[in-house]
């Protein structure tokens, strides 16, 4: 009895621990599985809102009158058009958080003018550097690659150019979208009142003065100027315009656009007439400590001609994309996919 007690205890033991194997085999498989079907969800998640948020972004070139004009490209073409249009002394790079942000929904492109970014930099006495020149360009631009219809997105030097599209072709713009981009005298700072003088006087000592807004000091402060948290302007951004600035020739090319800007100031009543005209639904994203553009031309401009007119300001300066980008993109996409609706 009692050894056959032993034996059964042994087999049981045995029987136990054979068990007991096997249940730990099974709950290390059973984790590992747990674990692994967790990394798939979060990967399948993660996949899910990448593709959700962004389109890839394209880097094309496309011939225009002998020039190659560089673009940046994302979304579906099928979807409503977005045309970003930059400023000084920059180039589509402003663009570069903004677009993927916006790939999901929209078609957006952006180009950059002959002098700017990666595009053609012809000398001064191979293309006239006039913004009516830039403006004609970018609009054989857009024929080129299809875009008949698009809400117009404007900053800086971007606004002439636009506006002087949208005069020539109301029937393609079904919204502007302006981000610190003058259309008025009383929007001018006295640190841009240079602008509306400088073309006719060609002051020796205003020239020398405008060399040295070239200079990389100069450039980062119009990043930083105004900003309400520099650590969040990167500083890849003054350096990549101070190196395309620095090319031999390109001083030449923006000597003779400051020299133009005096057309834009005369251009303002044919503006003003088309926005009281034709009354295009208008985003104004605004960053409100600009050095150069200033509130007034909003309060006292934009707003008394445009009926249809949503303001935003922020606590930034006149690159105000670089630290408000993600509150700005679902701004700009509510505001697209309402004047798709109203149509």
């Amino acid at each position: 009895m009692r050894t056959f007690n032993i034996y059964k205890m042994q087999s049981l033991a045995g029987q136990a621990r054979h068990w007991t194997q096997r249940a730990i085999i099974a709950s290390l498989q059973y984790g590992l599985l747990a674990v692994a079907a967790i990394a798939v969800n979060v990967a399948d998640k993660a996949v899910a809102a990448v593709s959700h948020n962004e389109s890839p972004v394209h880097y094309r070139t496309v011939k225009i009158d002998g020039l190659d004009i560089f673009y940046r490209e994302a979304g579906d073409p099928a979807k409503p058009t977005i045309l970003l249009l930059h400023g000084f002394p920059t180039s589509s790079h402003m663009f570069r958080d903004l677009i993927p942000k916006l790939s999901d929904d929209f078609h957006v492109i952006a180009p950059d003018y002959p002098g700017f970014g990666q595009s053609s930099m012809p000398k001064t006495n191979e293309f006239s550097y006039t913004f009516e020149n830039l403006a004609e360009l970018i609009n054989k631009f857009t024929v080129a690659v299809g875009a008949s219809k698009y809400s117009l997105y404007v900053q800086d030097y971007g606004s002439p150019i636009g506006f002087r599209l949208a005069v020539k072709h109301p029937e393609r713009v079904q919204g502007l979208i302006i981000q610190n981009g003058n259309a008025y005298e009383s929007g001018l700072s006295d640190a841009a009142a240079f602008l509306k003088t400088y073309g006719e006087t060609r002051d020796p000592k205003i020239t020398e003065q405008l060399l040295g807004f070239l200079k990389v000091e100069t450039t980062k402060f119009q990043y930083l100027q105004g900003a309400h948290d520099p650590s969040r302007v990167s500083p890849d951004t003054w350096a990549y315009d101070q190196a395309l600035l620095d090319r031999p020739g390109n001083s030449d090319i923006q000597i003779a656009l400051f020299a133009d800007y005096p057309s834009n100031v005369k251009s303002y009543p044919a503006w003003h007439e088309y926005f009281r005209k034709y009354q295009p639904p208008t985003l104004v994203v605004w960053g409100k400590n600009d050095p150069f553009f200033l509130v007034s031309g909003v309060e006292n401009g934009y707003k008394n001609d445009l009926k249809n007119i949503e303001v935003h300001y922020f606590d930034g300066g006149h690159f105000v994309l670089e630290e408000y980008c993600s509150e700005i993109a679902p701004i700009i996409e509510n505001f697209v996919k309402k004047v798709e609706k109203a149509k």
